[in-house]
């Protein structure tokens, strides 16, 4: 079924769309989920959280990207089960490890602040990532967004790991520099 049509569904308010979102969407849903988590119990936790989310928010947005649209919300989701779960012990996960290898690029300001911040943070993220060779953003976003795993990231572009740690390590160095001349604080 095509996406136009799973969210005409939604907006009859037809609980077959939940049923087709699922059927198409699941192992892309859950593989978001579990690369942040590192658990399937966890993780169908979160696509399920999807799916009912999606039902409640559609309508009134109708995405024009449905993968796009769920996986942002599988994205959430996960980060929220992640944070409610491991906030005395951080677990080596992806999303850990990942958010580790960032530290060096944004700072670690008050909340409030952060919150002020974050829009224009988000902006120049992507102003940055949109002149990079589509090859290194994609692999920025595979690793930091998707938080795909080293070894997933080389696998598909048939590299070396040793290769993509460089070529992210290069990513992360520019948009440190990046930043700085933007004026955020790093």
């Amino acid at each position: 079924m095509q996406d136009a049509q799973i969210v005409a569904l939604y907006f009859q308010r037809d609980e077959n769309a939940i049923r087709q979102t699922e059927k198409k969407y699941k192992r892309y849903l859950s593989k978001i989920a579990y690369n942040i988590l590192a658990d399937y119990g966890d993780s169908e936790e979160s696509v399920n959280d999807t799916y009912w989310k999606a039902w409640n928010s559609i309508p009134p947005h109708k995405p024009n990207i449905l993968a796009i649209y769920l996986g942002k919300i599988t994205r959430q989701s996960a980060i929220d089960i992640f944070r409610r779960r491991h906030r005395v012990k951080r677990q080596a996960c992806e999303y850990a490890l990942s958010l580790s290898e960032l530290e060096d690029c944004v700072s670690g300001k008050d909340e409030t602040v952060q919150s002020i911040d974050l829009c224009l943070l988000a902006e120049a993220i992507g102003t940055y990532l949109a002149q990079l060779p589509p090859e290194a953003r994609n692999m920025f976003i595979g690793r930091y967004y998707y938080m795909d795993s080293i070894r997933e990231v080389a696998a598909y572009y048939k590299m070396t790991e040793s290769k993509v740690k460089s070529m992210l390590y290069r990513t992360r160095k520019g948009l440190k520099i990046f930043l700085e001349q933007e004026g955020f604080e790093v």
